[in-house]
């Protein structure tokens, strides 16, 4: 019946679904007794025409943040079980916060658990860190959150530095280039400190996940001292996978929540880990698998090999359920070869624990499906398929046997026999045994387009009597968060906190090239504001007033051990609300509102993300 309505005075105009939805709540209908109202004139059709498809250009330019499988997997919503929840990471967050101000210009994309349609559109960020509070609080005391759970699209679980002594002040603002890129790109740029205090970062958020002793004070921290192998051009330890790494490629890892759900069978390749340093041994590791009727893949054979290649262990195993397929092709296994074979799985997972030394690197190609085979963890992985990259795209994988032919120019998985997984494992600890010998860029075309970019030749050689500053420079550049979004001349960045807050964003910046300026003195040409106030209300207070100034607001806000104990709780959630609200009613429309609680040592953070609708209400409206 729609589709029959004509305006007066003009043909039947071409609305969308939900204008005809509105048109239909204006306009009467012949023959209909319900409601009767008046037909519209044509001036008055136009006008509702045209406001509704105003309104429809409103809608369409507002941006979208919704959440990905890994995004759903950390929402205290979707998830209320603390069981089934499996946590991001602060660098998640990061992510998205860079993408909302720089797009695909941006060093990271924020796809691994959320996407932000018409990113363009977003006005600015608003980040408020509460230091002290954690998921636990929130949970708690949910109810008495008001205003942060009704303006919250989404609340997420996160896995803050505060699990493992870090600082969020730094993890927040210090963007990585690429995992093990960032290490490098600073130590080939003359600051190997910065280098080594980041791999310190990694040991620390692993020692949270794997028990792991700490290092002699020798070696705590400083793995410069350790030396190199007379072979090696730089330390293995910056191949290492980070933890965000290991679970971005799907390898088991013993997190809690929905993780440890997944992986309850699995086990740990030692009880106990050794700190991992430039001299630590590395395994060439490879697996067979075949399918059984459980429907899933089940080792078949395992091989190891050492640093010289010589094979340490080889062994077929036999399946704990029926085989349903061998995968000769693949796997090389036939029934004849199992036919006599005892060795379980069980079997295996004994030899590793006892031969493997707490300090062990485990390299391998996609190496994530064989620790899967295996039912096994391990925190120090060097994997094949993501230190060499020749597609010029970090999720493009390229197989074992084309980086063999490519750089070691052998051939292997000949013939139609299946593949040898000595072989393999042997392919793989040559190709990383190369890369050592050579440099971080060798093999990785994404880090050698880098490479180009920042060399030596372009930047330096041309003024040597700058070079110094130059390093400084180079150390910086991308470093932090606020170089990138003030790449973009329109763009500033602020700071609001406490002299102890802004004491620690001052360490990070104090090599810094931006213009960093105080609050007052803040003024055309200043890169970052920095606002120094006595309390936290202060804080909030200042950045509601000039947060709609800048791309990317920060303000911390940080509560004594007093402030959080049980007697005083009540109070410092009325705190925390109120402010997000003062928050919320200064943020533009589009703007991007981003809490983060920055956890406990026994307790995770919490994030909770929104974007300012033009079609918002006010709770004190409603």
């Amino acid at each position: 019946m729609l589709d029959s309505l004509d305006p007066p005075e003009s043909k039947k105009p071409k609305l969308s679904e939900e204008e005809l939805i509105i048109l239909k709540e204006n306009v009467d209908f012949p023959g209909s007794t319900e409601n009767k109202k008046s037909r519209l004139s044509g001036e008055e059709f136009i006008k509702l025409k045209e406001s509704l498809r105003e309104r429809k250009k409103r809608f369409s330019i507002i941006p979208r943040l919704r959440l990905l499988s890994a995004g759903e997997n950390a929402s205290l919503t979707v998830n209320v079980d603390s069981q089934d929840r499996i946590p991001i990471f602060l660098n998640d967050v990061q992510h998205l916060l860079m993408y909302s101000m720089l797009g695909h210009h941006a060093t990271y994309v924020p796809d691994r658990w959320c996407k932000l349609d018409k990113y363009n559109k977003v006005s600015h960020a608003v980040v408020l860190i509460v230091d002290g509070l954690s998921v636990r609080h929130y949970l708690l005391n949910e109810s008495k959150f008001c205003y942060l759970k009704a303006k919250s699209e989404h609340s997420l679980e996160l896995i803050t530095p505060a699990a493992y002594g870090g600082s969020i002040v730094e993890e927040l603002a210090a963007v990585p280039f690429s995992g093990s890129q960032k290490k490098n790109l600073i130590n080939k740029y003359g600051s190997l400190k910065n280098a080594v205090k980041v791999n310190g970062d990694i040991i620390k958020l692993l020692k949270k996940i794997f028990p792991m002793k700490s290092a002699p004070k020798s070696e705590k921290g400083d793995n410069s001292n350790i030396g190199l192998p007379s072979t090696d051009q730089f330390s293995r330890t910056e191949l290492i996978l980070s933890p965000y790494q290991l679970i971005e490629e799907n390898y088991p890892i013993p997190l809690k929540g929905g993780l440890a759900k997944k992986y309850v069978d699995y086990v740990l390749t030692k009880d106990e880990y050794d700190e991992v340093n430039s001299k630590s041994p590395m395994f060439g590791i490879d697996c067979e698998m075949c399918r059984t009727t459980i429907g899933c893949l089940e080792l078949t054979r395992v091989s190891i090999v050492d640093e010289k290649l010589d094979i340490v262990y080889d062994t077929l195993v036999k399946p704990d359920n029926k085989i349903t397929d061998y995968l000769t092709q693949y796997s090389g296994i036939t029934e004849m070869m199992l036919e006599n074979v005892t060795t379980k799985l069980s079997d295996v997972q004994k030899f590793i624990k006892e031969f493997l030394p707490a300090n062990a690197i485990l390299v391998g190609q996609s190496l994530n499906s064989d620790m899967h085979a295996l039912k096994m963890m391990h925190p120090y992985i060097i994997d094949t398929s993501v230190i060499f990259n020749i597609t010029g795209d970090r999720y493009r994988k390229t197989k074992l046997k084309t980086l063999v032919q490519e750089f070691l120019n052998e051939n292997i998985q000949k013939g139609r026999s299946g593949h040898c997984s000595t072989e393999d494992s042997q392919a793989s600890m040559k190709l990383v045994l190369l890369k050592l010998a050579n440099s971080i860029y060798f093999g990785d075309s994404i880090l050698m387009d880098q490479c180009q970019t920042y060399s030596y030749e372009s930047m330096y050689k041309k003024d040597n009597r700058n070079f110094h500053q130059n390093q400084k420079q180079m150390t910086t550049f991308g470093s932090l968060i606020f170089n990138h979004v003030t790449k973009v001349k329109t763009k500033t960045a602020a700071i609001f906190g406490c002299t102890d807050v802004l004491n620690d964003y001052s360490k990070i910046m104090k090599n810094s090239t931006l213009n960093i300026m105080e609050d007052k003195e803040f003024g055309k040409g200043d890169n970052v504001r920095l606002a120094v106030v006595n309390s936290n209300k202060e804080a909030v207070s200042r950045c509601s007033e000039v947060a709609m100034e800048h791309a990317l607001n920060f303000c911390h806000v940080k509560f004594s051990e007093d402030q959080i104990s049980e007697e005083n709780l009540d109070k410092t959630i009325n705190s925390v609300d109120k402010w997000v609200k003062k928050l919320w009613k200064h943020t533009a429309f589009n703007g991007l509102i981003c809490v983060i609680f920055s956890g406990q040592s026994s307790s995770n953070g919490a994030c909770f993300l929104s974007i300012k609708k033009n079609t918002d209400i006010d709770l004190e409206q409603v």
